[in-house]
């Protein structure tokens, strides 16, 4: 996550243009990847722990913390930055990252910065992503030559697929109790292990009473089993339940 300092207060379209490239032979290259709060989704840990060959609680315990959105009250998953002088990301060496192809969302977009706001319409409200420029100081991929759109940008950085796969999840992050009660412990427990913790929420599923209380087709069953792009969104109807957003689950008639 950016601060603010070095946010061009300027809402971008997918057509905004811009220069920029980061390599190498840059003089500030893997600067912007010390002493920052990078922000998980869970399709990032999906595929960071797939690609370390760890669980997802493995993953968890040594490569993140967790704090709370003071907005919304969500549990919230970043990466645990090493105690060196820089704060470096356990990922990047001097050669660049290396889980390069499988990093993080918010570390693809970079130096774009994507949100989402929930706008209210003649048809009810709506959720609009916008884009905006992170300018840090020492930053000189912006001198480069190599030109882009913020659309050509996100198909070349392969952030276009993460954004599809996490749209559902960012749309959930919103909202927030009416009454503005934030979420006790239990449900920020069971938030955080339907978001992040992916291979103890399938424990879950198939191991407690959780089937005992909950009527899942057969064929549903054996998705989530098999896929864990299916187990990410099986999760995600899970929060959508403990939030009372949507009735997504039908108890068993006893």
């Amino acid at each position: 996550m950016p601060s603010m300092k070095d946010v061009e207060p300027a809402q971008l379209t997918l057509k905004s243009r811009f220069k920029f490239r980061c390599h190498p032979g840059v003089k500030c290259f893997t600067k912007c990847c010390s002493n920052i709060n990078i922000m998980l989704t869970p399709y990032d840990i999906i595929r960071m722990k797939n690609r370390l060959g760890m669980t997802s609680s493995e993953f968890l315990d040594k490569y993140t913390h967790m704090d709370i959105d003071p907005r919304t009250s969500h549990p919230i998953a970043l990466i645990k930055m090493l105690k060196d002088e820089k704060k470096s990301c356990p990922f990047v060496t001097p050669e660049g990252c290396t889980i390069y192809s499988d990093r993080p969302a918010n570390c693809r977009y970079y130096p774009i910065g994507q949100g989402t706001w929930r706008k209210s319409t003649e048809n009810g409200i709506v959720n609009e992503e916008f884009y905006f420029f992170i300018k840090e100081s020492y930053c000189l991929g912006y001198q480069e030559d190599t030109e882009w759109t913020v659309e050509s940008w996100r198909k070349d950085q392969g952030v276009d697929i993460c954004d599809e796969m996490n749209r559902e999840w960012k749309e959930i992050q919103l909202r927030k109790d009416p009454t503005g009660k934030p979420l006790d412990p239990g449900q920020q427990s069971q938030i955080y292990l339907a978001s992040y913790d992916l291979d103890t929420f399938k424990k879950f599923i198939f191991e407690s009473k959780f089937l005992d209380v909950f009527d899942v087709p057969d064929d549903e069953l054996e998705k989530i089993q098999k896929d864990e792009i299916a187990l990410m969104k099986f999760g995600f109807k899970y929060i959508k339940y403990i939030l009372l957003i949507e009735e997504t689950f039908k108890l068993k008639k006893k």
